[in-house]
Formats: C-alpha cells, sequence, structure tokens
C-alpha cells in the first residue's frame, strides 16, 4: 500500500477514487505514565513512555485505514494526515485519515 501526504504521486496515475478512509482510537493515559510525565516537565526532557504511545497509537490507525482502503479495493492512499484531540481529561483520540484511491504505473 503507498501511502503519501500529497494529493498525487509521482511515476503513478490516479485511475480510481474510492473515497475517504479512516482508522480511529481512543486512548486512555496510564496513570503511573501521566504521574512520571508530570514529574519530567517539571526537570524538562522527553516523555519516552508518552512518545512511545503515541508511535504505538500512530501505528495502529494506519493499519486499521490500510485495511479499510484494501477491503475497498485501493492500492494506495493519497492526501494521508494524523488529527489528534483530548476527549476528557485522560483520553487521546488518534485519527489517520486520506483518500483511498487505485493507481498504475504511468
Amino acid at each position: 500500500m503507498l501511502i503519501v501526504t500529497t494529493n498525487e504521486i509521482p511515476g503513478y496515475a490516479i485511475t480510481d477514487v474510492y473515497g475517504e478512509v479512516f482508522g480511529l482510537t481512543v486512548r486512555s493515559r496510564h496513570l503511573g505514565s501521566q504521574m512520571g510525565a508530570s514529574l519530567k516537565s517539571l526537570v524538562g526532557g522527553e516523555l519516552k513512555g508518552m512518545t512511545e504511545a503515541l508511535v504505538d497509537s500512530r501505528n495502529d490507525v494506519i493499519e486499521r485505514m490500510v485495511a479499510e482502503a484494501e477491503a475497498k479495493g485501493a492500492n494506495a492512499i493519497v492526501a494521508m494526515r494524523f488529527d489528534t484531540s483530548e476527549m476528557g481529561g485522560n483520553w487521546t483520540e488518534i485519527c489517520a485519515y486520506g483518500t483511498a484511491v487505485r493507481v498504475s504505473n504511468v
């Protein structure tokens, strides 16, 4: 599955457009990592536990988006984006979205 953030893929022609596809997850923060992050924010530096959780979440939503695109018959996703939002005090929604297309070499 080709995934790009652009509207076109150099060297390929879009032959079919199947529409928008999404991958979603809602994650809650672990109390221990939240307390550790609060302490770390006092002294500065990377919040490694939070970074790993975000990487895992993004990988999960990409897999879900790809599965939806494949189910529609697509072999590529163009205009791919991530979106995140806070839900409540401890929940974060992470979304990957784009347009499912079929491409062929030019």
